[in-house]
């Protein structure tokens, strides 16, 4: 069979000041009808770049060679997208080969509604009345599982779920019925169930539309569930290329055994202790005073324009020894980053008892809180937003001491921000750098140094790894768990996934809707859940073997009680 896309000795050239830049270099790769090829490797090994050629995405600063050549379905010789002017790439962009971006809430326009942006598509490739794209809009939302389509076609993007927002950028991608869809870290960030329904319906777009896919990833789990052929970017060039089950049980090349070795798994943390052993390896840390107390704890947001509050925590109960990290995990929207920001004073209890070293949260004033919060570091999900542009590094970690009045000045506090970067693993020249000189796991690494400038005895980590490659990863949590051995903080690890909960905390509370369901250390909680959702929690997580990914996906349909080929 003609091949959907053949990509031939591709180079990309970026022009910068400093010279040009080699993005991809002599990359060659094909991707047949059907069939589902995974692009993995870290940020900036050349993945993204090389699948924009495919669209003709690239800025004016670069320079292709080589040839990308797409097949339409009504095209059997190809077009050599380097070649074409900007008049036949829009005439080929959504009919032939069409985009699934990383950030739905970024490619979305939030002035519209989503009907008039999903028949964008159709107007731009010819003349159809409101009446026929509404008509289509609605049929398309109803194929990728959106419920009510007819009553939901007039609603915004910021009234949908972070999910539902990825499958309507899908609706918008399957509109015109392309032979090639590009997929771009579809599923990064979100929810380990609501990422098993995109994978799940990617694999529908397969086998219902016959769509090819092009998948961009770093998520080795997420190539085992869905991937037919796997190539391996590393600086620019693919280092190996394999079917999925080759490629899984015997990596060649030493970038991809390292990748896959990166993936955390649930079983390899704390988890193979057993309950005896984990009270036996640090019985001090179970003595003293709770450093957190909830009892029936209750958040509520206020309503607005006449509506009643939303009650985001119901009558929680928990406990953080001092030298303990609970993980707290759960899908978005179960409340547990509420709890984070309760528990740091960002948000006001209302109901119950929550008691955070020693001080009742409940009703506390501002004032009194103040010389406490010393005591707390708060590590963010986006470093990258949590950082003052303007401020260097050294000024960055150095604020909660001037905050704090622990130093009279900056330039008294660089010692200790220079002790700080030396604990995170960073080189001392990075004091006077800023924020975006650094990369995603840089950034990470400051915000941990910034969180523990004062030795704080409580440090609240929300999300802290959830967009990093695997590899990055890893290492930023191997970081924090060499931190909380020298500092000995308690710590509330919060996250949707749990083989990354495993490696980092001692005991696990699993949040749905408000209420803590299942709780207790990691070997009872991963080994033998009691809870339905902590099963399905587990059964949602990919692991990097496709064989048993195959079979992990049958059981969580089973769990959920769908036998469909999808999550509509």
């Amino acid at each position: 069979m003609t091949n959907v896309v053949d990509i031939t000795d591709l180079t990309v050239r970026f022009a910068t000041d400093a010279g040009p830049v080699a993005a991809v270099r002599g990359v060659s790769l094909s991707v047949a009808p059907r069939e589902i090829v995974a692009i993995v490797g870290e940020s900036g090994s050349g993945k993204s770049v090389t699948s924009k050629t495919i669209l003709g995405m690239l800025p004016e600063t670069a320079t292709t060679g080589g040839a990308v050549v797409l097949r339409g379905r009504d095209s059997e010789l190809g077009i050599d997208i380097a070649r074409i002017d900007k008049a036949k790439l829009r005439a080929i962009r959504g009919r032939d080969a069409a985009m699934v971006f990383q950030e739905p809430s970024t490619a979305l326009n939030p002035v519209y509604p989503i009907w008039w942006q999903i028949a964008e598509g159709l107007r731009a490739h010819g003349k159809v009345s409101r009446k026929q794209a509404r008509e289509r809009s609605v049929e398309i939302l109803r194929r990728v599982g959106i419920p009510e389509p007819e009553k939901r076609i007039d609603h915004y993007p910021h009234e949908f779920s972070g999910g539902q927002k990825q499958r309507i950028v899908i609706a918008m991608a399957l509109i015109l019925n392309p032979s090639l869809i590009i997929a771009d870290e579809p599923t990064t960030a979100l929810d380990v169930t609501v990422q098993a329904e995109i994978l799940d319906l990617l694999r529908w777009c397969r086998d219902e539309y016959g769509s090819s896919i092009v998948l961009i990833t770093h998520n080795m789990g997420v190539v085992a569930d869905l991937a037919d052929r796997v190539a391996v970017m590393y600086q620019g060039e693919i280092v190996e290329q394999a079917d999925a089950h080759t490629l899984f049980a015997s990596a060649q090349h030493p970038y991809t055994q390292a990748l896959l070795a990166a993936v955390p798994r649930v079983g390899s943390g704390h988890s193979r202790l057993a309950v005896s052993e984990r009270a036996d390896a640090s019985p001090e840390r179970s003595a003293g005073e709770p450093v957190v107390r909830a009892a029936g704890l209750e958040v509520t947001y206020p309503g607005r324009l006449g509506r009643g509050g939303f009650r985001a925590v119901r009558g929680v109960d928990f406990e953080i020894a001092p030298g303990e990290v609970l993980g707290l995990v759960g899908e978005s929207g179960s409340g547990k980053t509420t709890i984070g920001r309760a528990i740091a004073g960002l948000t006001h209890v209302t109901g119950g008892s929550l008691t955070v070293l020693g001080h009742e949260m409940l009703g506390i004033r501002e004032r009194r809180f103040r010389s406490v919060r010393k005591d707390i570091g708060f590590v963010f999900q986006d470093p990258a937003s949590s950082f003052n542009p303007l401020l260097t590094i050294g000024d960055a970690i150095a604020e909660p001491m001037l905050v704090h009045r622990a130093v009279s000045s900056p330039t008294a506090a660089r010692a200790r921000v220079l002790e700080l970067l030396s604990a995170v693993q960073l080189p001392d020249d990075y004091i006077d750098r800023f924020p975006h000189e650094l990369s995603g796991g840089q950034r990470q690494r400051v915000s941990l140094a910034r969180a523990l400038a004062l030795e704080p005895k409580l440090v609240i980590f929300d999300e802290p790894t959830s967009a990093l490659d695997v590899s990055v990863q890893a290492r930023v949590l191997e970081l924090i768990t060499r931190l909380q051995a020298q500092f000995g903080f308690a710590g509330l690890f919060i996250s949707h996934d749990l083989a990354v909960v495993d490696l980092i905390a001692t005991r696990i509370a699993v949040m749905h809707t408000g209420e803590i369901v299942e709780t207790g250390p990691n070997a009872q909680v991963l080994g033998s859940p009691r809870d339905p959702y902590t099963q399905r929690l587990l059964a949602s997580l990919p692991v990097p073997d496709p064989e048993l990914q195959a079979a992990r996906r049958a059981e969580l349909k089973a769990l959920t009680g769908n036998a469909g080929a999808s999550a509509r």
